[in-house]
């Protein structure tokens, strides 16, 4: 475990946890992107894996019963898979249903397709999230990820909700509904993973190709030892 992930695991008044959304079918890979194999593993264990070291519970969110019991199926009875509460497929009611489901105070939001996600970032995500509603990453074209941030969990769900209430689907709405958010520049986070691949999501068959080449030649995030001051 990396020295980053160990000091925050050690904040233990902090709870922790960790919302996946499954996504769905995907016409490109002709089967569920989650449960698309890249290197013999699922996409998505890729990223349970990255957050095993910094959460304590992981919640993956499906779309359907059926899409649930596949996912157990495929990655055991340890895993917490629920589904949408509402029919309606987008990210927001994704997010809202884990929000809801989660009993950490902070949670990380992530999507099921990127596979280099890095779980230093994702420690850094949940430290500077203290004491905030958010930690989002932000490019400098002004650009957010808000499917690779921390939330402070009851603002986020009482935002998502609100959100859903008059209309929106989309995470940004969500986001628009919340205060006290830090954003974290991703030149900040290229002394983590200097090419940012951990925003890579798998789309294609040509992003799969891309990231199993990336993995094949072994290149990984750097690990680095930094200060944070959380104001």
């Amino acid at each position: 475990m990396s020295e980053i992930a160990l000091r925050f695991r050690d904040r233990w008044s902090l709870e922790r946890s960790a919302v996946i959304l499954a996504g769905g079918f995907s016409k490109r890979f002709g089967s569920d992107k989650g449960l698309t194999t890249l290197l013999g593993k699922p996409l998505i264990k890729y990223v349970l894996d990255a957050v095993d070291d910094v959460v304590e519970e992981a919640i993956i969110v499906g779309s359907s019963n059926e899409q649930a019991e596949a996912y157990s199926k495929a990655l055991g009875s340890n895993v917490k898979v629920i589904v949408d509460r509402y029919e309606v497929r987008s990210p927001l009611v994704g997010a809202l249903t884990g929000f809801n489901e989660a009993k950490g105070e902070y949670v990380l939001l992530l999507p099921c397709d990127t596979p280099l996600v890095s779980r230093d970032v994702l420690a850094l995500l949940l430290e500077l999230c203290i004491n905030r509603n958010a930690a989002i990453p932000r490019w400098p074209n002004g650009y957010i990820e808000p499917l690779q941030a921390a939330y402070r969990t009851k603002p986020a769900l009482d935002a998502a909700e609100k959100a859903l209430t008059e209309g929106k689907l989309d995470l940004r709405s969500m986001i628009k509904r919340l205060r006290g958010i830090r954003y974290i520049s991703t030149l900040v986070l290229q002394q983590f993973d200097p090419e940012l691949k951990m925003f890579l999501n798998i789309n294609t068959p040509l992003d799969l190709k891309r990231a199993e080449q990336i993995l094949k030649s072994g290149a990984k995030p750097r690990e680095k030892r930094l200060s944070w001051k959380l104001s």
